[in-house]
């Protein structure tokens, strides 16, 4: 299965890094199987917008989660992680906000709205998708293919 990745470099031999903020998942290194989705988010912010293409080969003997849709226990899972909370997963898979669905994350997670106000705003929002490798032995699933930096929201041939 083909994967990608956006950043402003190239990425040959992926790192989890821990930054300041948690993401969805925890800290680890994100991909999506999304093209139009790894365009987006190239073209934030400044610098070159670059797509990393790897070639992902699962492991059944790591210790994978799989969310194939939102539901209580994503939306558990996420406010568990972006609280600063680990897991003991190698590789999480699934929905990932969107914008509109994430403000949505954070009114809940900050207390302004409740779970079940949550599903009523959230109910007709499409996720898009994320997967996130939390290990060494999750990284090495992935096999880099290529780079190609992104103009203008529009793959350059």
């Amino acid at each position: 299965m083909e994967l990608y990745h956006a950043s402003k470099e190239i990425v040959r031999y992926p790192e989890i890094r821990k930054a300041k903020y948690t993401k969805d998942f925890s800290w680890g290194f994100y991909c999506t199987n999304n093209m139009e989705q790894a365009i987006r988010w190239a073209n934030r912010g400044m610098g070159e917008s670059i797509i990393n293409y790897y070639e992902y080969k699962p492991n059944k003997n790591l210790n994978i989660l799989k969310f194939s849709e939102i539901s209580d226990e994503w939306l558990d899972f996420i406010a568990k992680c972006r609280s600063g909370k680990t897991h003991i997963y190698d590789i999480v898979e699934g929905p990932m906000a969107n914008d509109t669905v994430w403000n949505y994350v954070n009114d809940f997670l900050s207390g302004r709205i409740n779970r079940k106000q949550f599903w009523a705003l959230a109910e007709f929002r499409y996720p898009t998708h994320q997967i996130s490798f939390h290990t060494l032995s999750a990284l090495d699933c992935l096999t880099f293919i290529k780079s190609e930096v992104i103009y203008d929201s529009e793959r350059k041939k």
